[in-house]
């Protein structure tokens, strides 16, 4: 079976930046997503579309295919009694947060200083060109469960 829209891929992969620095790898813990449903960055999911089981692929995706442009947002300094007590802030932490509309918003945390964090809405990888190398290890037609819910089960059902 090819990698197509529906299907359930299972991968291995390395990613590096352009320096050739591993920036994550799946090192024994294989990547399992639903093709076809924005869960992995845009880039790398049309260079896996049409690949079948023990193809290897490598592959550099753009930063518009991938995490986006580096903006040129400002940093925001969040006060650190305004942050959840029951977490450690470190740099390139993600926080989840409620922006002026009322929407949910997405912010990693880009340095921590003593009475405050510096905060961005922009990815870290933002930018950066991905390099892939990745291997395809499983490919499946996804269950109608799976469709409905718009992401990948883990062995034996229902896993999140």
């Amino acid at each position: 079976m090819k990698i197509a829209a529906a299907s359930v891929v299972t991968l291995d992969y390395v990613l590096k930046d352009e320096k050739g620095v591993t920036i994550d790898e799946s090192a024994g813990h294989p990547l399992v997503y639903l093709h076809g449903h924005d869960m992995i960055v845009p880039g790398l999911e049309n260079a896996l579309a049409g690949h079948a089981v023990g193809d290897n692929v490598k592959v550099a995706v753009p930063p518009g295919e991938g995490y986006g442009e580096r903006g040129e947002e400002q940093p925001m300094s969040v006060p650190l009694d305004r942050l959840p007590k029951d977490i450690k802030p470190e740099a390139g932490m993600m926080l989840d947060a409620v922006g002026p509309d009322g929407n949910s918003v997405t912010l990693w945390i880009m340095d921590v200083k003593p009475d405050a964090v510096l905060v961005t809405a922009e990815h870290p990888l933002a930018g950066v060109t991905l390099h892939f190398d990745v291997t395809v290890k499983e490919v499946r037609a996804a269950t109608k469960e799976e469709l409905e819910h718009g992401h990948a089960h883990g062995e034996g059902g229902h896993h999140h």
